[in-house]
């Protein structure tokens, strides 16, 4: 089984943020980050080079496949701020089609600009997230 590049680490999350080119997508940056912090009370990690992560939880698949995971992160890439959002987005339909502009992949939201997005919204669907995940059953 292939090791995870991505690793929490102590590198400094503030500088990584404040070294955002892009000055939206850096303040940006720092309201997601503010907002986890409220919702998971927990404090901000890097986790690899790039992204934000909050929280931890283990889990293990059926195929023996196991670790530890950000219950929560983000990142500030060229072309969109990334959410993660772990448990994905099929439970959340009605948060989702309130939100505003984005685009999604499997956990990952995209968001271009902060007018783009309903931040409370945004903070429902982290919340509903981090709580689905904390009560999960791995294995």
């Amino acid at each position: 089984m292939a090791e995870l590049k991505t690793k929490l680490n102590d590198a400094s999350v503030e500088k990584f943020l404040n070294s955002v080119v892009d000055e939206k997508k850096r303040e940006l940056s720092f309201k997601i980050l503010d907002l986890m912090r409220k919702i998971t009370k927990e404090e901000p990690k890097m986790w690899g080079t790039s992204i934000v992560g909050f929280g931890t939880y283990h889990y293990k698949y059926a195929s023996g496949q196991e670790g530890d995971w950000m219950l929560v992160g983000f990142s500030p890439r060229k072309q969109a701020v990334t959410i993660y959002i772990m448990s994905g987005f099929s439970r959340y339909d009605e948060l989702m089609n309130k939100l505003g502009k984005f685009k999604t992949g499997k956990s990952c939201l995209y968001i271009k600009n902060e007018e783009d997005v309903n931040l409370k919204v945004l903070k429902e669907l982290i919340t509903q997230s981090v709580n689905f995940i904390k009560k999960k059953k791995w294995g």
